[in-house]
C-alpha cells in the first residue's frame, strides 16, 4: 500500500453529514482512539494473554532465536546504492539495532570482508538524543562543487510513516543545524529532494491543510535559510487530491523539474515545469504511468489508449521521442504489448539500454533494449536481445548501478536471483554497446539458513469459481505423503497490482520447512502477475473475485491431498489482512487457523482512519450508497456472526502504524472476544506498517504467528521433521 501522510493518532469520528450512508452501529469505536488511557490498557490485556498463550513455550524460544539469527547474521548481503565513488548501505545486526549508515567502494566490496566507512550510527544517535529514531533512508547530493558531500536523511520515530528530513554533512560526519543554514523539514508525511547544494524541492503534510488522505497538497522551491511558509509555491493541488510532489531530474544535459499531482492511487498527471515557472501538462491518460527519461517519454497503459491512428492495449509500454512528443507528434513505439500469460513485472534505465523484466506465468524473462540513436525518427525500431546472464530458474531483478556514469558503470546492472529455496545472490552484469553481457561477476551470496535437500517448489494451477486459473506456488518435502496431514501455510495478498514471486526466507525455512510444513503463496486476481486486467478484476465491486481465488486454491490443495481444512493455515498483511479477514469471516470452513497482520477490516470507516482514503480507488467510497453497499459484503468487521463458528485466529498490528489505523485489527478482535470465540491479539507498540522497529521486534512478531500457526495445525504433535534452529547456523 502506499504509505499514509498524516502521522496524528485518529478519533473516533462520525459522518459529516446526515445525507451520507448510515454508518452501522460501532459498540467498539473507543478502539479507535489510538493512544487512548482505555484503548492501551485494552491493548496490554490482550497483548499479555498473547505472550502467555504463545512465548512461555521452548517451542517459541527456539523459533524467535532461529529466526533473530537469521536477521542479525552478519553474512547477510549487504544491499547498497551507488553515490559517486561510494557504495551506501544501511547495516542492522544485534549490535545495532537501529541501524548503521555506512559506505564503501566497489573495490572493496568485491572483497569477502569490505571495509566499510561508518556515516551515522542511528542506536547512538538515539542515546544521545532521547530518542527513538528509526531510518527512513537519504538522498546524495550529487551535482555542483558540493556533489557528494552532503545527504537529505529521513528519521522516523518507531517506524511510522510520518518523518523528519535533516540535511548531513558526508565529510564532518554531523547534522547540520537549522540555525546553521541545514535544510530541515518537521515530523510529517512528506520529503526533501535536491535540485542543487542550496535548493531543495519541500513537500510536507504539515504545510497547510493537507489532502484527504494526509498527504502533501503543496510542493514549494526551499532556499537554504528559509521557512517552510517562505518558500516559492510551484503547485497547490486540492483537498481531493491524494498526493502532490516535486522532483528535480538531475541527468546531465536533460536537466528538469517536474511536478506530480496524484489525483486517486490509480490516477496522476505528470507536469513539466517550464523555465518561466508555468506547468506544461504531459498529455497522456490519466491512469497511464509516464516518465522521461533524456530524449524518451515512456508510458505504460493501465487501460487501453487510440492515439496516433493506432490503438495501444492497456498493459503496453509506448515509447516515443519528448520533444516530438511536446511539438505534437503521437506516433509511439510500442516495447511490451501484452499477451495473456504476460506482464511487465518492471524496466531500468542503463547509460544507453533499457532492461525489460517480464513475468510469463509468474516467471521472470529479461529483455535488453538500445534505442536508436536518432530519437526524432518516427518509428525507429529499437535494437532487442535476450538477456542471457539470468539464471534460468528462480525470481531475477536488475537494477542499474549508475546510469549517469559516462565510464563503464554506465552500462552496468546489479542482478539479484533468488527462489523459495535457492538463497539469494547478488551480481555484477556489465553490458557492452550493444546490450550484450560483457560478463557477470558473482559479488555476493547469502547462506543457506535452513537444509533445503528433500524439498521441493512446484507450480500449480486452481479453477476459481468464475473458472479462472489462478496460479499458485507449493513448497514441500518431494516424499510427502499426500493423505491430507500435512500442516500448511497459505500466503497471497491480491491488491494494488502487486505481483507475488518467489523468494528466500531463512526465517520461514527455519520455523515451517524444516519442521515438515508446507508453504503455499498464491497469486490471486487483485496483484500484478497477469497486468491491469488481473488487477481490475477484483477492483472494488469485484473484490470477491479475489477471494474466490484463494478458496479455490485451499480447496485445491485439499483434493490433491497436500493438507486438510483443518491442517490449512491462511497468513496475510495490510490488504493481504482483508483477505485473511474475508477468509476468517466467509469461508470459516476451509481453514483451521488463520492470521489477520495490521489489516484494514471497517469498511465502512476506513476511508476516515489515516491513509484509508487514499484508497479508495482500490476498495470505493463509502460515502456513496451503491459502493457502500459493496463494501459490505467483504467487510469483515461486519461480516461477523457471533452465532456461526470460526477457526482460531491471530491479530497482529502496530500502535505506531500510521498508515492502516490499528483500530481495524483491534475492533475485530473485541468483537469476537465478545462474542466468545478463539481469539489472540498481539499490539506491537512500535514498527509502522511493517509491524516492528528493529531485529528483534520483527523475530518476535514472527515466532508469534508461526507458533500459534503450528500449535493449531499439527493436531498438538510435537514431532518435527528438524527442530528450528537445526538449520545451518549464520555463521
Amino acid at each position: 500500500m502506499t504509505s499514509d501522510a498524516t502521522g496524528t493518532a485518529a478519533q473516533p469520528t462520525e459522518h459529516a453529514t446526515t445525507e451520507h450512508p448510515t454508518p452501522t452501529p460501532d459498540e467498539f469505536l473507543w478502539l479507535e482512539d489510538v493512544e487512548g488511557e482505555e484503548a492501551l490498557a485494552w491493548v496490554r490485556e490482550r497483548n499479555a494473554h498473547a505472550e502467555g498463550a504463545l512465548t512461555g513455550t521452548r517451542r517459541f524460544t527456539q523459533t524467535k532465536a532461529a529466526i533473530l539469527e537469521v536477521l542479525d547474521s552478519t553474512d547477510k548481503i549487504p544491499g547498497v546504492g551507488r553515490a559517486g565513488d561510494h557504495l551506501y548501505n544501511v547495516w542492522v545486526d544485534a549490535e545495532h539495532e537501529r541501524g548503521l549508515w555506512r559506505r564503501t567502494t566497489l573495490e572493496s566490496y568485491r572483497t569477502e570482508t569490505p571495509e566499510w566507512e561508518l556515516l551515522l550510527d542511528v542506536d547512538a544517535l538515539n542515546e544521545a538524543e532521547g530518542e527513538d529514531w528509526v531510518w527512513h533512508g537519504a538522498r546524495v547530493l550529487r551535482t555542483g562543487p558540493l556533489a557528494f558531500t552532503r545527504a537529505l536523511v529521513d528519521l522516523s520515530h518507531g517506524g511510522s510513516d510520518a518523518d523528519v528530513t535533516r540535511e548531513f554533512d558526508l565529510t564532518s560526519k554531523q547534522f547540520i543545524a537549522p540555525q546553521d543554514g541545514g535544510f530541515f523539514r518537521a515530523e510529517s508525511k512528506g520529503s526533501l529532494g535536491w535540485i542543487d547544494a542550496d535548493t531543495v524541492f519541500a513537500q510536507s503534510a504539515a504545510d497547510g491543510e493537507p489532502t484527504s488522505s494526509g498527504y502533501p497538497r503543496r510542493a514549494r522551491r526551499l532556499r537554504r535559510g528559509q521557512s517552510l511558509e517562505q518558500a516559492e509555491l510551484v503547485y497547490e493541488g486540492e483537498v481531493t487530491d491524494l498526493y502532490i510532489s516535486a522532483h528535480h531530474d538531475r541527468t546531465p544535459g536533460f536537466e528538469r523539474d517536474w511536478v506530480s499531482r496524484a489525483t486517486t492511487f490509480y490516477t496522476d498527471e505528470l507536469h513539466l515545469v517550464r523555465p518561466d515557472g508555468e506547468l506544461e501538462l504531459v498529455d497522456v491518460p490519466a491512469s497511464a504511468e509516464a516518465g522521461v527519461h533524456r530524449e524518451w517519454l515512456m508510458v505504460e497503459l493501465r487501460d487501453d489508449w487510440e492515439v496516433g491512428g493506432a490503438v495501444h492495449a492497456a498493459g503496453s509500454l509506448l515509447a516515443i521521442d519528448f520533444e516530438a512528443f511536446r511539438a505534437g507528434a503521437r506516433e509511439f513505439t510500442t516495447l511490451v504489448a501484452p499477451t495473456p500469460s504476460t506482464s511487465l513485472a518492471g524496466l531500468s534505465w542503463t547509460r544507453h539500454h533499457l532492461v525489460l523484466n517480464v513475468l510469463d506465468d509468474v516467471k521472470n524473462r529479461l529483455e535488453v533494449l538500445t534505442p536508436p540513436a536518432d530519437a526524432t525518427v518516427p518509428g525507429a525500431a529499437w535494437r532487442r536481445r535476450p538477456f542471457t546472464a539470468a539464471p534460468a530458474i528462480g525470481t531475477v531483478g536488475v537494477a542499474a548501478v549508475d546510469g549517469d556514469d559516462e565510464g563503464e558503470l554506465g552500462d552496468a546492472l546489479w542482478m539479484t536471483a533468488t527462489g523459495y529455496l535457492t538463497p539469494t545472490t547478488l551480481s555484477l552484469v556489465q553490458l557492452d554497446a550493444e546490450g550484450a553481457e560483457v560478463s557477470a561477476e558473482a559479488l555476493k551470496a547469502a547462506p543457506a539458513f535452513f537444509d533445503s535437500e528433500g524439498l521441493v517448489a512446484e507450480q500449480h494451477f486452481a479453477t476459481s469459481q468464475d473458472g479462472t486459473r489462478v496460479p499458485y506456488f507449493l513448497v514441500r518435502r518431494a516424499d510427502l505423503a499426500l493423505d491430507g496431514t500435512a500442516p500448511t501455510l497459505l500466503y497471497a495478498y491480491g491488491g494494488f497490482e502487486i505481483s507475488l514471486t518467489p523468494g528466500y526466507s531463512g526465517g520461514l525455512g527455519r520455523a515451517w520447512l524444516a519442521r515438515g510444513g508446507v508453504y503455499v503463496v498464491a497469486n490471486i486476481r487483485g496483484g500484478g502477475e497477469y497486468g491491469p486486467a488481473w488487477h481490475q478484476a477484483a477492483l472494488k465491486g469485484e473484490r470477491h473475485r479475489a477471494y474466490e481465488d484463494l478458496a479455490a486454491v485451499a480447496r485445491d490443495l485439499v483434493a490433491r491431498g497436500i493438507t486438510s481444512h483443518e491442517r490449512l493455515g491462511v497468513q496475510g498483511g495490510s490488504n493481504g489482512g482483508l483477505l485473511t479477514g474475508n477468509m476468517l469471516t466467509q469461508y470459516p470452513e476451509l481453514f483451521g487457523a488463520v492470521v489477520v497482520q495490521v489489516p484494514l477490516l471497517d469498511m465502512e470507516r476506513y476511508h476516515l482512519l489515516l491513509a484509508g482514503a487514499s484508497w479508495v480507488a482500490e476498495y470505493g467510497d463509502p460515502e456513496v450508497p451503491e459502493e457502500l453497499a459493496a463494501l459490505r459484503t467483504f467487510s469483515p468487521y461486519h461480516l461477523f456472526d457471533a452465532g456461526r463458528t470460526y477457526p482460531p485466529v491471530l491479530f497482529t498490528t502496530s500502535t505506531k502504524d500510521d498508515r492502516v489505523h490499528p483500530g481495524h485489527a483491534r475492533k475485530l478482535a473485541a468483537r469476537m472476544i465478545a462474542a466468545g470465540k478463539d481469539v489472540t491479539s498481539y499490539e506491537n507498540i512500535e514498527g509502522g506498517h511493517g509491524g516492528a522497529a528493529t531485529n528483534a521486534q520483527a523475530a518476535h512478531m514472527q515466532a508469534l504467528a508461526y507458533t500459534f500457526l503450528w500449535t493449531r495445525l499439527s493436531g498438538g504433535s510435537t514431532a518435527t521433521a528438524q527442530a528450528p534452529d537445526g538449520g545451518p547456523t549464520a555463521s
